[in-house]
């Protein structure tokens, strides 16, 4: 077998992967977040710089130009008709802002008038903190500063108080180009990319896990390899390989268990065979019935043996096959031999149909009766079982009512005596290899009956247990349909 990765190597390679990924991640993110702080902060700046060349008529530097506009255009923006203005981005959207400068009299006062023209929006000046900067050259900052935080390439018009118009261009500072990457986006992406791998092998890891247990759990229901091969880490691995032995020990001492019956029932077979010619010979014919009723009855406790070993080998394949039937027959075979066995047939079950605007009470239907269970199962054993439990109901209950219960899951076969002096305890207690109720001295039996229905139901994925009827006791088989 081919050795794994341990889950502890695996593990551990893991989690350094993953705090890789997020310290990766966790670096993309805050780098980002700095370049965006130093880019609105640069901005922010830039609106100082414009401030004070608008009001001192100065150059504002070498990222921001600034240039008088024409009569004919200055007139224009006095009248706030800045999307008509040359040279502006198309469509044209207008974002109107008025800063106080300082009060030129108790009845006017100077205003700093921007009109901002963009192609893509309207600027949200709700979001322009101005409690922070109560100077005028603060809040233009602000204003810069929200304009950098968008991808856009705006022109601004200015007026400081009674100076000519002016036309802003700073995309340098505002633009989209000026802007650094974003890298958060990429940074949660790598996050997450790296939590679903995490979660996929572990996933992956404990599906290998889950599986092997869910072919170990239905293996004496269908059967199974001889040994299992599951791929995954070397834990898994190792209990595979645990099984495995266990499996093969277990295989080589039923098949010994069941030789060793076998060859004892061959080897019995001569000297019981001779036993019989010899009380052939004998004259007394109450001796002679004695001698040939125990010669009978070791060869019957050899076969009861056999028959539980070979139950519990398991050797028949299991098939689909219809459980109706089978119980039918089995009944129909009692019955042709007289004896008190009859199947209950289930109430027809009736469906409620909708409602009709033709008539105010729904209608009602009846599934047919002829339905059939459709059951995977090893109809010998199963038939074996059932038998059994039949057996028992006529020893100890003189009739046996068989009824067939199914839903969705299980299918329940119910044998009920009538009179039985046994209760449910008692004969769940019967239920142990060779356990025989009081009256076994005039009922024939070894006491294996009940211990081979309990293993065909282990075997089927079911239960065996009793409770009390109306008439007498009850045996519930339940096996697994699928």
């Amino acid at each position: 077998m081919s050795r794994g990765l341990s889950l502890r190597r695996v593990g551990g390679a893991w989690v350094l992967l993953s705090f890789a990924a997020g310290m990766i991640a966790a670096t993309l993110w805050l780098g980002s977040v700095r370049a965006w702080d130093r880019h609105l902060s640069q901005a922010y700046a830039a609106g100082f710089t414009i401030y004070e060349a608008l009001r001192q008529d100065v150059p504002p530097g070498d990222r921001v130009t600034i240039a008088p506009l024409t009569p004919d255009d200055a007139a224009m923006a006095t009248r706030g008709e800045f999307a008509r203005l040359p040279d502006t981005p198309r469509p044209a959207y207008v974002t109107n802002i008025s800063i106080l400068i300082r009060p030129a009299s108790p009845t006017d006062r100077a205003v700093l008038t921007l009109g901002i023209v963009s192609n893509e929006l309207v600027y949200p000046i709700s979001d322009i903190v101005v409690r922070g900067d109560p100077i005028p050259a603060g809040r233009l900052g602000q204003v810069t500063r929200l304009l950098a935080s968008y991808c856009s390439t705006p022109i601004i018009f200015a007026r400081y108080a009674d100076k000519p118009w002016q036309r802003i261009d700073g995309a340098a500072v505002w633009g989209c180009d000026a802007a650094p990457p974003d890298l958060r986006v990429p940074a949660a992406l790598a996050a997450v990319i790296a939590l679903a791998a995490l979660l996929t092998h572990v996933a992956n890891t404990t599906a290998s896990f889950q599986t092997f247990a869910r072919a170990l759990r239905v293996r004496r229901r269908f059967g199974g390899p001889e040994s299992y091969e599951i791929e995954g880490p070397a834990e898994l691995r190792d209990i595979v390989a645990a099984v495995n032995a266990h499996l093969q020990a277990e295989r080589a001492q039923l098949a010994q268990r069941a030789m060793v019956l076998s060859g004892v029932s061959h080897d019995l077979g001569t000297p019981a065979t001779r036993l019989r010619l010899r009380a052939a010979l004998i004259d007394d014919a109450d001796l002679r019935g004695k001698l040939e009723a125990d010669i009978d009855q070791m060869t019957d406790m050899i076969e009861s043996v056999l028959t539980y070993t070979r139950s519990e080998i398991n050797a028949e394949e299991p098939r689909q096959l219809s459980l109706t039937s089978l119980v039918e027959a089995l009944v129909a075979d009692y019955q042709d031999t007289g004896r008190p066995v009859s199947l209950r047939h289930q109430d027809p079950v009736v469906i409620e149909g909708g409602a009709s605007v033709f008539m105010s009470r729904r209608g009602h239907s009846q599934l047919p009766d002829e339905r059939r269970v459709l059951v995977t199962a090893r109809p010998i054993s199963l038939q074996r079982a059932i038998s059994n439990l039949i057996d028992n109901a006529l020893k100890y209950g003189r009739r046996a009512m068989v009824e067939l219960h199914t839903d969705a899951e299980t299918a329940t076969i119910i044998v009920e005596d009538e009179g039985s002096d046994y209760s449910a305890a008692e004969i769940e207690h019967m239920m142990a290899p060779f356990e025989r109720g009081d009256n076994s001295m005039n009922i024939a039996g070894f006491g294996l009956g009940l211990t081979i229905v309990a293993t065909v139901a282990q075997q089927h994925g079911g239960t065996l247990r009793f409770d009390a009827g109306a008439r007498g006791l009850r045996a519930l088989l339940s096996i697994q349909r699928r």
